[in-house]
């Protein structure tokens, strides 16, 4: 069975007030002091927001407690410094980020400029073992139509700068603004994406292959693919589910691969328009179909992605799992609308953040 590993960006924030706090230095080092060789936090390119990594797992149920394990490690390490984490995908509260210090971060704050000031955005990165570059670029061929709606599902940040920003993922907008970013054209083999990679970095725009941001690419470190696309979740149970069905999707794409089913020849243009549909309407409008690139209603498109890899889901005993998971944020919402509600519910952008401080830890 395919393995599977999450790294997720949590938002370290004032527990008074809910705005966000340059604290990653010191969350780091109290989690250092705490395990001498702990290797599951890291720092990120702002000084707010900190990133653990799982370890790799077979089993969704124990993918989900160690998310529910990190999750609270981190909330213990930040409480000892007198701040919280909280899992979401962009700060509610107007804030000013400030960049790490190293060498690599210099380079891109020179580079970038503004756009490395405006990336306080926080997301759910996912790995799923392949069994070689080969299998893992025809899975990246065949996945490209459906990483929507996995962006649609997971969307967590409606809030942008003390505003709500009309859109459900603004993270993914503001992501955007790499010049590396987004989906990808079909490769058709594994030579042709090394060579792609390689032209990239001769141009000399990014730093390094850690730079290469498309939406789902090669693990650089490990012999996975990797899930871009997802927002950091607000409920732990969610990002499992978004593993589960990244899990299905590659299983199904490699199946497909080996069976000589070419996959959809939609244009980058295409696959462009229907992640800006699914940043701005996530589950509450419609998304565009991945088979036709067509708006329909998003309920009618994710039973359509759970269609598609439902033999892949009951394949790794996830079937039961999934459906139930998405058929939860189908009737009670995902992030954004939790988000929103909570502000109509109270009407505080501080409200906000402290209830989704208190949801980052429920199990």
């Amino acid at each position: 069975m395919r393995t599977v590993g999450v790294e997720e960006e949590l938002l370290l924030v004032d527990p008074e007030t809910g705005e966000p706090r340059a604290m990653s230095a010191a969350v780091l080092a109290r989690a250092s002091l705490d395990d001498a060789e702990q290797d599951v936090f890291e720092k990120e390119l702002h000084e707010q927001m900190v990133e653990f990594a799982t370890h790799p797992q077979s089993d969704m149920e124990r993918l989900h407690a160690e998310i529910v394990r990190c999750r609270a490690e981190a909330g213990g390490h930040a409480g000892g410094i007198g701040c919280a984490v909280a899992a979401l995908a962009t700060s509610p509260l107007p804030v000013t980020p400030s960049v790490g210090v190293n060498r690599r971060y210099d380079w891109m704050a020179e580079q970038y400029g503004v756009v490395v000031q405006e990336q306080l955005v926080l997301g759910c990165h996912v790995h799923v073992s392949v069994e070689s570059d080969e299998e893992g670029v025809a899975v990246i061929d065949r996945v490209r139509p459906w990483l929507p709606v996995l962006a649609a599902l997971s969307a967590n940040s409606p809030f942008w700068q003390g505003r709500d920003s009309s859109y459900s993922s603004y993270r993914s907008r503001v992501w955007q603004r790499w010049p590396s970013a987004g989906p990808t054209e079909l490769f058709g083999s594994a030579e042709t994406y090394h060579r792609r990679v390689a032209d990239m970095l001769a141009t000399g725009t990014i730093l390094d292959d850690g730079m290469i941001y498309f939406d789902v690419r090669l693990s650089q470190r490990y012999p996975t693919v990797e899930f871009r696309v997802a927002d950091v979740c607000l409920d732990a149970g969610t990002a499992v589910v978004v593993a589960a069905l990244a899990r299905a999707l590659v299983g199904t794409a490699a199946r497909e691969w080996r069976e000589g089913t070419e996959p959809a020849e939609h244009s980058v243009s295409l696959l462009r328009l229907a992640a800006w549909r699914a940043a701005r309407s996530g589950l509450t409008e419609e998304l565009l179909h991945p088979a036709t690139m067509r708006r329909m209603p998003a309920e009618t498109v994710v039973r359509a992605l759970l269609d598609h890899v439902g033999d892949a889901l009951a394949d790794d005993g996830d079937l039961d799992r999934v459906r139930d998971g998405v058929g939860e944020l189908l009737r009670h919402g995902n992030g954004a609308r939790v988000q929103r509600e909570l502000l109509e519910r109270t009407g505080s952008l501080r409200d906000v953040v402290t209830e989704c401080v208190r949801r980052t830890q429920v199990a």
